[in-house]
């Protein structure tokens, strides 16, 4: 089975902005008259008007305005409201997309979509919240090691309880959540020393801001997820955005969402 789902926004109780009114309003842009972008959509002129000037009677300011004179003798553009309200049609429907994406991870199970639903709301103080994929679990008697695997491809390793593994229902190639707080995050310019209690995860410096007691620092991995470290003043002299660094996270500072 899939999921999927048909993307609107409504504007009054009427349906104002669509996949195919958007295509219009951008063959109209690229064409410059509405004659055109009906024929380049296969079309007639009176069903591209009228869309239109549905639009247009929904929208706040108008989104339209007709040309004069030129070598065309005339035609139509799109007013700035129009442009913007392309952007965020298009915004809307890329986090609607994901969240349809999230849908389709359960396939046919609706347990899994349960689960799933849970952790897209979940909420809580950390900063880092990274999704990813339980690769294997190894225990240690009391204690179980997890290897997570982050989309794009980096790794970290979690230690929790062997209770929590079997009260969270943990498996092998089941979804997680990696939480961890910024706090618990350093980062540095120089490669750690290699230590089997923490992770070191190598990546670009994106983000760094400043304030009369500490930084926060974004660290783009390879893989492309981020991690956010906080430090003090001291520590962040060395760090500038666009430098490659390094995050070490230790293995028990990683809480595990499900």
């Amino acid at each position: 089975m899939q999921i999927d789902g048909r993307f609107w926004l409504r504007k009054d109780g009427r349906n104002f902005l669509g996949n195919g009114r958007i295509e219009l309003l951008e063959k109209i842009a690229q064409t410059g008259s509405i004659h055109a972008a009906a024929k380049a959509m296969k079309m007639s002129y009176k069903a591209a008007w009228e869309r239109v000037n549905a639009m247009n009677d929904i929208a706040d300011r108008p989104i339209i305005e007709k040309t004069t004179g030129g070598r065309g003798g005339g035609g139509t553009v799109l007013t700035a409201h129009a442009y913007e309200l392309i952007a965020t049609y298009k915004r809307f429907a890329e986090l609607h997309r994901e969240f349809i994406n999230r849908f389709a991870e359960a396939g046919d199970d609706p347990e899994r979509l349960a689960r799933i639903l849970s952790r897209t709301f979940l909420t809580t103080s950390a900063r880092n919240q990274l999704t990813c994929r339980v690769g294997t679990i190894t225990p240690h008697g009391l204690r179980s090691e997890l290897r997570l695997q982050l989309p794009g491809g980096d790794t970290l390793y979690s230690v929790i309880t062997s209770t929590s593994v079997r009260n969270m229902g943990l498996e092998e190639g089941g979804d997680a959540y990696a939480i961890i707080k910024s706090s618990d995050v350093a980062i540095s310019v120089t490669p750690p020393e290699a230590s089997d209690d923490i992770n070191v995860l190598k990546g670009k410096i994106t983000s760094l801001q400043r304030s009369s007691e500490n930084a926060e620092i974004t660290l783009q991995l390879e893989g492309g997820s981020k991690l956010i470290g906080v430090t003090d003043l001291d520590a962040s002299e060395a760090l500038e955005t666009a430098m490659e660094a390094y995050a070490t996270v230790a293995k028990n500072h990683i809480i595990i969402g499900a």
